[in-house]
């Protein structure tokens, strides 16, 4: 069967042909069965007419939501004039417009110091970046990361990734990498719970300072300041700045992942700024795009050292991304979103907390802006010494599946699954969030009434 873009078919149809010829690792409509026909704003329309809020927004990569007016400006404006659409690493003005903007994103002392690489089309080509980067420059070879961390599925990506299923069948991944424990207040790995991060940043100082450690000089250590597939974690400000002081004092290159969290989303333009730090490379994909695909790497001049053609790709040269990406920057900052996604951020934590009060499900609220968590949790078991129950992924993803039927589209993350994740867009008004509040709300007592354990 043949399908035109504007023939009319339903989810069924296109689900089943994509079941026959798209390959199995493919993971978001196994969750959410729908084929999308058309979106704009906060608003998914599947190919049945149904209509959804969607708090997924790319995974974060839509800042402004769908089809968004100034990225569609910024696009045809590019075609309009001819620009060459792939050109590598060649500049044009498109290119260096966009760069001025990112640069004036960035707090002034990072930027007067900022070098910027080009990357392949995903956040994950970027960490390979990033890792190439600080190992030449050190002379090191090894690489700290962190439990629960995300930074992607190619090889080196997956080798400081936390998740361990995906790596099962994946064997020789990048040597020399160890993980640290991440301050995760629920789920405290020293049993501890809030004043966990204070051991955390005692161990991981005592570790690279035990000459019997069993880890050498780390060419550098990568975090998330808020982890994102990891369960919507944010980092204790304190912490971030003991890691940064930490870093610093040894002379280890810190690279911040802002794949997800970049653009606005934390309340900030960039979420290391709520911890009035600065990191020595900081990996950006997803919402700097502008929903094109780009990814970039920025990294203190001082460890460029790496030779000619030491990273490349292809796709690099983006130009309808860049256009689109300075475009939503400009927009963003115009429109103070960071300010706003803050403010709805701390609205959708109260409200959520409101919620966790009327259900029996609900084990922790948590996120900063508009990167949102709520743990799902099975309260008929008996709690761990400081009082966390233990996770139900079975039920986070019944009361994902709840939420698909009342008509919101939302991700499940974390360990083993259990926390529900709301990514929205940037641009959501209050009214949309109090009916997405409603709508989770029913979903989770529907859930929780279906739930046989």
């Amino acid at each position: 069967m043949s399908i035109s873009i504007q023939q009319q078919v339903s989810n069924e149809t296109l689900l089943s042909m994509q079941d026959v010829r798209e390959s199995n690792a493919r993971s978001y409509p196994r969750r959410l069965p729908i084929a999308i026909q058309k979106a704009e704003g906060v608003i998914v329309t599947d190919m049945d007419g149904k209509e959804y809020i969607d708090c997924l927004a790319g995974a974060g990569t839509l800042a402004l939501g769908h089809n968004h007016a100034v990225v569609h400006e910024a696009i045809q404006e590019v075609i309009a004039n001819s620009v060459p659409l792939h050109t590598l690493d060649f500049t044009t003005p498109v290119k260096e417009a966009f760069v001025d903007e990112v640069f004036a994103s960035l707090p002034e002392s990072f930027a007067r110091k900022a070098k910027i690489q080009f990357c392949g089309p995903t956040g994950g080509d970027a960490i390979e970046a990033a890792l190439k980067l600080v190992k030449t420059a050190t002379g090191n070879r090894t690489i700290l990361s962190f439990q629960g961390g995300y930074h992607g599925s190619t090889h080196g990506a997956l080798s400081i990734t936390g998740t361990t299923s995906p790596k099962k069948h994946i064997h020789a991944l990048v040597p020399d990498t160890h993980f640290l424990p991440y301050p995760y207040e629920y789920r405290c790995p020293f049993g501890i719970g809030e004043k966990g991060h204070e051991f955390i940043s005692t161990y991981i100082e005592n570790t690279l300072d035990d000459p019997e450690s069993g880890i050498v000089t780390p060419a550098g250590i990568v975090v998330e300041i808020v982890q994102g597939e990891g369960g919507s974690i944010p980092a204790p400000v304190e912490w971030l700045k003991q890691l940064r002081r930490i870093t610093k004092e040894r002379n280890i290159p810190l690279i911040i992942d802002e794949v997800q969290t970049g653009i606005g989303r934390t309340g900030k333009m960039f979420a290391f700024e709520h911890a009035d730090i600065e990191p020595d490379v900081l990996v950006v994909s997803k919402a700097i795009g502008g929903s094109l695909p780009l990814s970039v790497v920025l990294y203190d001049k001082r460890l460029d050292v790496w030779e000619v053609g030491a990273h490349i790709g292809t796709f690099r040269g983006n130009q309808l991304a860049m256009a689109a990406g300075r475009a939503t920057l400009q927009f963003i900052k115009e429109h103070d979103l960071p300010e706003q996604a803050s403010r709805h951020g701390q609205y959708f934590q109260t409200e959520l907390k409101n919620i966790q009060k009327r259900v029996n499900s609900i084990g922790q609220v948590r996120g900063l802006g508009l990167m949102l968590g709520v743990e799902i949790v099975d309260k008929t078991k008996t709690p761990n010494l400081i009082g966390s129950y233990p996770a139900a992924g079975e039920l986070a993803r019944a009361i994902q599946r709840e939420c698909l039927n009342q008509g919101v589209i939302l991700e499940v993350g974390g360990r083993h699954g259990a926390v529900i994740r709301l990514l929205p867009p940037l641009i959501m008004t209050k009214q949309q969030i109090d009916e997405v509040l409603a709508r989770f709300e029913d979903a989770i007592i529907a859930a929780e009434k279906k739930w046989v354990k």
